[in-house]
């Protein structure tokens, strides 16, 4: 009887095990690829030991975790060519600083921007996350470039090729061609907790490699800086009180066992200088970032589909929806065709769990959803009537599907494109058009045009187009210089806009 009832508890074990690995395999967000099963990169010989594990320093020693992250953590230096193309336009003013542009994105956040003539060169970090040579960085840094030179610590020069880019998370991925590079690996920034010593690597003020320390001072801060070029910005920056000023953008914030926990990326300052306070993109959305840009070309940015109350709202708000204070993200509504309601989700529910994690702010849930991809199967927490409920939900891409998005032809004009309406194509005696919705700051037609939301293109190159997928056919088709004529409703005549490819 014994040894029956020995049988039956492993056999209950072994089935209890498989079932956990099945639901975690089921659930779980699918894993980074761009390091999985690589080896310790030569830089990290002082943390390792032979089996790998991690001999990292005490807490109060910076010395190991600096050797290894300066030869990891590269300078970048661009070139920004002068293509600017005038454009007249009814009621709309000429930019008496049209041409020339800001010397770095911390004077957009912080105090008025040095504005000097183009071509203007940039300065900035980045960090080596392959040994083959993929390189991370902020999009500012790279932002309308046409010539990139990433520099290692050891001198060697080499010209970056851009291989994506992403508006909405400040990050953009360069590859050079070199091998055997040290590179750093990825930490876990959900681990990262207040008051932890960390340090900030980068190319500050045009000075050679600088390692300055500090303590993670919070989690989850959002600035709004990624709202000036992004309809959806993600931001949920680790703020430390590391010395990071201009130069150190796209560098490296690590712990003391050397690991990548974050990109830093901006200041808190009155005047444009380091004055207290820096902040980081979390590294846990990085690698996603990262990954998605070296697979598809674009991110594959999931949805839950729901508006929620911003953490910011005013009490007259919070108090007409009925709000409470601590529940968790109070849902303003939920799309019809969208993956909460999918699942029933509504008006009024509370989201408190994101894959188990506790979310309590819009940032939070934004940041746990950041991390996954359309098509992900994830557990989610809501309170309904004081009562928790949890339940698994599928998540959709912005098209309301579980499709893989693919990078287009048009993602480079920066625009939001939709198909004229069939019904308004006849109130406007055409066949039919492309309506530019929404025009995005800093993309081709923004850069060189004088466009306006709301412009009907009809033709690319002399070729009509009467629908979305057929402009994406004509641009594809297009060499270095493209020409958009259309109309805008309710003016008079046709307009034109030139835009050129050099430096994209």
């Amino acid at each position: 009887m014994k040894l029956k009832h020995v049988v039956l508890t492993v056999l209950i074990s072994a089935v209890t095990a498989f079932g956990v690995m099945v639901t975690y395999n089921h659930f779980a967000p699918k894993s980074i690829a761009l390091q999985d099963g690589t080896k310790i990169p030569a830089n990290y010989a002082g943390l390792f030991d032979s089996n790998n594990n991690n001999n990292g320093p005490a807490p109060v020693d910076f010395e190991q975790p600096a050797k290894t992250a300066i030869p990891a953590v590269v300078h970048i230096t661009t070139v920004i060519g002068k293509e600017q193309v005038s454009n007249n336009l009814p009621n709309k003013k000429k930019n008496p600083f049209e041409g020339l542009l800001p010397d770095d994105f911390f004077d957009d956040f912080f105090g008025g921007p040095q504005m000097r003539s183009v071509p203007q060169r940039a300065s900035g970090s980045g960090v080596i996350i392959s040994e083959d040579g993929y390189i991370v960085t902020n999009n500012h840094v790279i932002d309308e470039a046409n010539d990139i030179k990433v520099t290692l610590s050891n001198k060697k020069s080499y010209t970056a090729r851009l291989v994506g880019t992403d508006p909405s998370s400040d990050l953009a991925v360069l590859k050079i061609d070199a091998k055997g590079l040290p590179f750093l690996l990825y930490g876990n920034s959900d681990n990262v907790q207040v008051g932890q010593w960390v340090l900030a690597i980068g190319y500050p003020l045009n000075l050679e490699t600088t390692v300055t320390a500090g303590i993670i001072s919070a989690k989850g801060r959002t600035l709004g800086l990624n709202r000036q070029k992004s309809q959806s910005p993600i931001e949920s920056f680790i703020q430390t009180d590391a010395a990071v000023n201009q130069g150190n953008s796209g560098g490296a914030l690590v712990n003391t066992t050397g690991e990548l926990i974050g990109i830093n990326s901006a200041i808190a300052s009155p005047t444009g200088s380091y004055a207290g306070y820096s902040y980081a993109i979390p590294v846990n959305i990085v690698k996603k970032i990262v990954n998605d840009l070296v697979q598809f070309g674009t991110v594959q940015r999931a949805y839950l589909g729901i508006s929620y109350l911003p953490d910011e709202a005013p009490d007259s708000e919070k108090e007409k929806l009925g709000y409470k204070d601590g529940v968790g993200v109070f849902v303003r509504d939920a799309a019809k065709d969208g993956a909460a309601a999918a699942v029933g989700i509504k008006s009024g529910d509370y989201i408190t769990k994101v894959n188990g994690s506790k979310v309590s702010t819009g940032n939070e849930m934004v940041e746990q959803i950041a991390r996954l991809k359309p098509g992900d199967k994830i557990s989610l927490s809501y309170v309904r009537d004081g009562k928790e409920n949890t339940t698994n939900v599928t998540l959709k891409n912005k098209a309301g599907t579980y499709d893989v998005v693919k990078a287009t032809p048009l993602d480079d004009l920066g625009a939001e494109f939709v198909t004229l309406d069939k019904k308004k194509a006849t109130e406007y005696g055409q066949a039919g058009g492309v309506v530019v919705k929404k025009i995005l700051e800093k993309g081709m037609i923004d850069d060189q045009t004088r466009m306006r939301d709301g412009f009907v293109i009809l033709r690319v190159n002399g070729t009509d187009v009467k629908t979305v997928e057929e402009m994406g056919a004509a641009i594809q088709k297009a060499g270095k210089y493209i020409r958009l004529e259309g109309f805008y409703p309710g003016a008079e005549g046709l307009y034109t806009y030139d835009l050129s490819r050099e430096g994209q």
